[in-house]
């Protein structure tokens, strides 16, 4: 199942991208969604179904910058992203085929107002066969990708970047919580949240 970019020079505007996905999925396939943080625990749509799902080829990291969520531009926070190389477990849902296009624009307005991720229509492994599935993913061309920052740059980041959202520390503790009860254990989120723990953010 070859994984299909559904948007690419055009993903700058968001409803160009929106169509593009629109013409990449096929005719009356099944929409499924895959989720690797913030949408494991507020996913805002009925799911027709949910499956744990495994994405080859992409990876789970905090070097997404965030000016309104969880930052502001003078105090960027982080959120996290799918990066190209390694692999992610996370979960896929499947949209309730009467809803889809109802749930897909809500999608849409939540994940893509600014047209910053790239929009990927991807193959997951899941126990119950093969699915294509949505992911949002970052390019490191982005402007809001950030190489790997040092343990006090992050810290600090912890400490002070709030959004409309909440906080950057809120963000992490949480999405930690949902893959743990999930039974996916990612050795990085783990690592940021004894980072904090050990600095008395937690």
């Amino acid at each position: 199942m070859p994984a299909r970019q559904a948007s690419g020079p055009a993903a700058r505007d968001p409803q160009a991208a929106l169509a593009a996905l629109r013409r990449a999925w096929q005719p009356h396939a099944e929409r499924w969604v895959f989720g690797y943080a913030s949408l494991i625990w507020r996913p805002e749509f009925d799911a027709a179904e949910r499956r744990p799902a495994l994405l080859h080829g992409w990876h789970r990291a905090l070097r997404m910058r965030s000016r309104v969520n969880r930052g502001t531009p003078e105090q960027p926070g982080l959120v996290f992203a799918l990066l190209p190389g390694g692999a992610c477990r996370g979960l896929v849902y499947r949209l309730q085929p009467t809803r889809a296009d109802e749930e897909l624009e809500r999608l849409w307005a939540r994940e893509m107002p600014t047209g910053v991720y790239d929009a990927r229509l991807l193959p997951c492994r899941t126990s119950a066969g093969p699915v294509c599935a949505l992911a949002f993913t970052l390019s490191r061309r982005s402007e809001a990708w950030l190489a790997q920052l040092p343990d006090a740059e992050l810290l600090h980041i912890l400490r002070h970047a709030r959004g409309r959202c909440g906080t950057t520390l809120e963000y992490l503790h949480e999405t930690a919580l949902a893959l743990r009860a999930h039974g996916v254990r990612d050795r990085e989120v783990e690592r940021l949240v004894a980072l904090a723990r050990r600095n008395a953010l937690l």
